[in-house]
């Protein structure tokens, strides 16, 4: 019953912190573009238009 004392608002606090880091990734833009992700695993990146 005593490490119910510590537990408890431990497990608050970490949910509270979940919930400030989630806050600021949909602050910052994190989630804008998530098909832009998707698209960039495909592009090599060299900059060149392709050769036909």
């Amino acid at each position: 019953m005593n490490t119910l004392i510590y537990l408890i608002p431990i497990a608050l606090f970490l949910g509270g912190l979940g919930l400030v880091a989630f806050l600021w990734a949909l602050k910052s833009g994190q989630y804008e573009d998530l098909d832009g992700a998707s698209w960039r695993v495909l592009d090599d990146g060299d900059g060149k238009p392709e050769k036909e």
